[in-house]
């Protein structure tokens, strides 16, 4: 299990229906993938020195258990699809309970930006080859350079 992040669900992370709210799941999944990119030696400080940073073009979560006050939780992140560059990827997200119970599904897909001509950029090639050290998950696909994502 490729865990990065753990963390206890705090009372600000929970909604009036007394379950962790719609937002925090999307929050501890860029936590998790903020840590897996840094497992890589992606750090903020070093993409910030090539003014380049990640953006996303889609979240999409799927609830599949209740997450609730003082829940303890686990959060994968896989790349499951990215260019040979690394220049568009996707990357799925699981939320376990500290009971082993797989309580939610994050699928994020993104590039990367450069963040002073706000435009899309592909990574120089030393961070290129770190971001494809990341772990794959088992239906892991290649995408070709034109690829585009639904």
């Amino acid at each position: 299990m490729n865990v990065f992040y753990e963390g206890q669900i705090l009372w600000s992370q929970i909604d009036a229906n007394q379950h962790m709210r719609h937002s925090a799941y999307a929050d501890v999944a860029a936590q998790a993938r903020l840590n897996m990119l840094e497992s890589l030696g992606l750090r903020p400080t070093k993409l910030f020195a090539f003014k380049i940073g990640p953006v996303l073009f889609k979240e999409e979560l799927v609830y599949l258990r209740e997450v609730t006050l003082n829940d303890n939780i686990k959060v994968t992140c896989e790349v499951t699809q990215s260019r040979p560059d690394g220049s568009r990827w996707s990357i799925r997200h699981e939320l376990y309970r500290s009971d082993g119970v797989k309580a939610s599904v994050i699928m994020v897909h993104g590039a990367w930006i450069d963040m002073e001509k706000r435009k899309l950029a592909v990574l120089p090639i030393e961070l290129s080859q770190l971001f494809m050290k990341a772990p794959r998950s088992a239906d892991y696909i290649e995408q070709g350079a034109h690829a585009t994502k639904s």
